[in-house]
């Protein structure tokens, strides 16, 4: 049985993770706005372990075959690319020409980080 390449197991690991992140952070805004900070936290905190269970492993997996500068490019790539559906359709927020623009930007650091590699 041939496992996934690298790229994709890295990859992979930190798409789940980001969408637990992205839930840890953001969510309570729109699930616990009523309680109390401190009981988002925890509920926060709670779903940020699950994000952390994925994360490690995806640096560790991806730290053999990437430069620490490449792994934070890719994990900020897919956090943009996580947080705009969630923003747009989870939490009802207008689609805007900005999120093009740091995509952009973004594509633009992984050209310079990943040129030459």
């Amino acid at each position: 049985m041939t496992s996934l390449p690298l790229w994709a197991q890295t990859a992979g690991l930190l798409i789940l993770s980001n969408v637990f992140m992205t839930f840890a952070w953001y969510g309570h805004l729109k699930n616990l706005a009523s309680k109390p900070w401190w009981i988002a936290a925890l509920v926060s905190w709670g779903i940020a372990l699950f994000e952390y269970l994925l994360q490690v492993p995806a640096n560790r997996i991806g730290a053999t075959g990437f430069s620490i500068a490449q792994l934070k490019i890719m994990q900020e790539v897919i956090t943009l690319a996580v947080f705009v559906p969630f923003a747009v359709y989870y939490m009802n927020q207008p689609v805007k020409l900005d999120f093009l623009w740091a995509g952009l930007c973004l594509l633009g650091a992984v050209y310079f980080v990943f040129r030459g590699a």
